[in-house]
């Protein structure tokens, strides 16, 4: 009975912690349902991202450094989707008035909602990391990563090359979450691999939606390859990075990056 108490308050606490990516996916679905005069669809979905976001910040559920996080990340996203829109990775076929270079600037608040959803639930669990391999080698990976986004398109693909080392790098580490006053402990990697996998499933809803398409979803929807989940483990690492930088940097006790301290708690494996 406690046991499913504590997976009930876990999920409610993850669940609030997806608030901004669930008001993306509603407005998805509503507006591709119901026509929304004056504006072209992507260009409402802006709008409603810019006050989902601004309402974050005003009523407390985000701070103004996670903002700046966030901000980074839309940013690196945004770029992101630039580059593959060029190469015909995938398309935005529908009209808008804010859009640069065929891709609207909604787009970049969908990767920014993976670093909101981040924050919060940090935030909400208590997270620390245990074991947190040296800042450098996490940087250099995460660049690495970031980079074989592009590369790959004309050199050879190392991404699986790269999830290889990354269970080499966070092979000790851990991440640390409270639920209820107890601890609870998970493999950094398999937390990385968790939350790639629901990001594909969300994939999955937003393409539907009509968010964006792939070549294979030209003329009728279908399930975007399983393959995908590699692609968003490693953007999910990236992410992880940066808010774990904003983190140890702002010092907060619910979030500090410890390896002694861990042992001293009663541990729930």
């Amino acid at each position: 009975m406690r046991a499913l108490k504590q997976l009930f308050h876990f999920g409610w606490e993850q669940a609030l912690s997806c608030l901004f990516p669930v008001v993306i996916f509603a407005s998805l679905a509503l507006t591709k349902i119901i026509h929304l005069p004056f504006l072209p669809r992507y260009d409402w979905l802006l709008i409603i991202c810019v006050v989902m976001q601004w309402w974050m910040v005003r009523s407390g559920l985000e701070t103004r450094d996670e903002l700046k996080v966030i901000t980074l990340f839309h940013l690196i996203g945004l770029a992101l989707e630039l580059f593959k829109t060029h190469m015909g990775s995938w398309s935005y076929p529908e009209e808008g008035y804010f859009k640069i270079f065929g891709v609207p600037l909604y787009s970049g608040f969908m990767y920014a909602s993976v670093a909101s959803y981040l924050c919060q639930a940090w935030r909400r669990l208590n997270v620390d990391l245990v074991k947190w391999p040296p800042f450098w080698l996490v940087v250099a990976l995460a660049a690495a990563i970031y980079s074989n986004f592009f590369t790959h398109h004309f050199w050879i693909d190392v991404r699986w090359y790269l999830a290889v080392l990354v269970m080499v790098v966070f092979w000790k580490s851990w991440v640390t979450y409270e639920i209820n006053g107890t601890l609870y402990r998970m493999p950094i990697a398999l937390s990385f691999m968790l939350i790639g996998f629901f990001i594909w499933i969300a994939e999955n809803i937003a393409t539907f939606f009509g968010a964006w398409e792939y070549p294979n979803q030209t003329k009728a929807w279908s399930l975007v390859h399983l393959g995908k989940v590699s692609s968003w483990v490693l953007l999910v690492i990236v992410s992880f990075l940066i808010v774990a930088t904003l983190k140890q940097v702002k010092g907060k006790n619910s979030t500090r990056i410890t390896t002694s301290h861990f042992y001293k708690k009663e541990m729930v494996k």
